[in-house]
């Protein structure tokens, strides 16, 4: 699936983009809905009926809601009969398998596991079109009546297996009229490029790191081999998963919408509550708007807003993966936003940045050993290779990784920080400086082309974390 996604994406969007640009208004958003439907049925031709199918549930839903407007117990029932469809399905696809599996470990039955596929992005779409749902039954958004309009909005290529996760309130004018200028064109070219580059020149050099290290026996690796390895996911991790953002917002613009931002150089944060306002913000915002501010949020004193954020964190980890480990990961991270909403958060506000930058990068990155190792236990061996329980802090091998990826590490450090953006904003300041800038660009983005193409031609390693979520 990663490499036709990234085939659809890369070698046929010139034939989807000039049938969108030369077709009339009313048959283009029948051109994404049909570009969408071949996209991912491309990598899941069977799926794609689990999607279309929960897509027409809200559909069907928002149009009763309407029909019913003036009657609160109907469009509530409705409102829940649509939820429940959507998680029902999420959670046989996604969670049955770990459901079945701890009650035969506790109750000591013997259920078969169906072992399903996961299909696809299904956290993502069916979070989307939950959002059509509970906003227009909110009263935020007018319905929409035109049901290839409605699938176009759930099927937009562009970020319908990855995210990020675009609310029908952010592009709802968008889906009904929208204009594209050249600027919007040009803008959302180098933005895709940008995310180009982050996925297959920056992701996919560093995972090959970690992919040697977390084979390995956790038991035998030296200190430096362990911090590498965590580093070096880290960083694949940030630049895939913001990689595909970033070309998911591209072509939005080339196609006329604004998808929101999910990325803002989380890396620099001062704190863990500061790193999830940058990381996967609209996965953020989806949790805010839908599950912490309907529980109360901080309004109704400060032991329901923990047990508020508790269950917020908790359904983050879920929502990552079914397993308990990624549950682990959401309470981990609960426990010390909680942690800083009672306490540490003013202390950091007082430290040195520096310090309290260090602080929130190595909070994040072991929470990445929970996130990426396969069981608690590997995790623990992890984070105890990582402090010398192996008692090898460096050897050969060490020493071989490090000089073999000392210079993309140091280009990931550079990229995920926002020295580059302030470097460029520096040069726009000057007139002379400007216009070099302004000359360099296209040559710049044309030799990225260039390189990603032949990358994408030449290599075998090219995953997407994301698409299993």
């Amino acid at each position: 699936m990663v490499f036709s996604s990234l085939t659809f994406l890369y070698f046929f969007l010139p034939l989807v983009l000039s049938l969108y640009f030369i077709s009339g208004k009313r048959v283009k958003n029948i051109i994404l809905f049909l570009s969408g439907l071949l996209f991912y049925s491309w990598g899941e031709p069977f799926y794609v009926i689990i999607m279309i199918f929960s897509t027409l549930v809200d559909y069907t839903a928002g149009r009763i809601m309407d029909r019913y407007d003036n009657k609160p117990k109907v469009r509530t029932l409705v409102l829940l009969v649509s939820v429940c469809i959507n998680l029902t399905l999420l959670s046989i696809f996604k969670y049955s398998s770990f459901l079945i599996g701890n009650m035969n470990n506790i109750f000591g039955t013997s259920f078969n596991d169906p072992n399903l596929p996961l299909p696809i992005g299904i956290s993502f779409y069916t979070f989307q079109s939950m959002s059509y749902t509970i906003d227009l039954y909110m009263r935020n958004i007018k319905v929409q009546k035109n049901i290839i309009n409605f699938t176009t909005y759930v099927t937009l290529f562009p970020q319908i297996v990855a995210g990020p996760i675009v609310r029908y309130a952010d592009v709802e004018k968008e889906i009904n009229n929208r204009k594209v200028s050249m600027d919007m064109v040009g803008y959302g070219a180098g933005v895709f490029l940008k995310g180009l580059a982050k996925k297959v020149l920056l992701a996919n050099n560093i995972g090959m790191l970690w992919s040697e290290v977390k084979v390995m026996d956790y038991g035998k690796i030296s200190a430096l081999t362990a911090w590498l390895g965590i580093l070096a996911f880290a960083f694949q991790i940030y630049f895939d998963f913001s990689g595909y953002s970033d070309m998911a917002v591209g072509l939005g613009k080339i196609l006329g919408f604004n998808f929101p931002e999910n990325f803002n150089y989380p890396y620099i944060s001062k704190s863990v509550s500061e790193f999830w306002r940058r990381w996967h913000i609209t996965l953020g915002t989806w949790f805010r708007l839908y599950v912490y501010y309907p529980l109360g949020g901080n309004r109704k004193g400060l032991p329901r807003t923990i047990i508020n954020l508790a269950i917020v964190w908790v359904l983050t980890g879920l929502w990552h993966g079914a397993s308990w480990n990624f549950v682990l990961w959401g309470i981990y991270f609960g426990i010390l936003i909680i942690i800083e909403r009672l306490v540490l958060g003013n202390i950091l506000k007082k430290l040195p940045s520096a310090i309290s930058t260090v602080y929130t990068f190595l909070a994040v990155l072991f929470g990445w050993v929970l996130f990426e190792t396969n069981t608690l236990t590997d995790a623990l061996r992890y984070i105890k290779a990582m402090f010398g329980g192996t008692r090898i802090p460096i050897d050969s091998l060490a020493l071989y990784q490090l000089s073999s990826y000392f210079i993309i590490m140091i280009i990931c450090i550079f990229a995920s920080s926002d020295l580059f953006k302030t470097f460029i904003n520096g040069i726009k300041e000057y007139k002379f400086t400007l216009k070099i800038y302004e000359v360099s660009i296209p040559i710049i983005q044309t030799v990225i082309m260039i390189l990603c193409t032949a990358y994408l031609v030449d290599s075998t390693y090219n995953p997407f974390l994301y698409f299993r979520f």
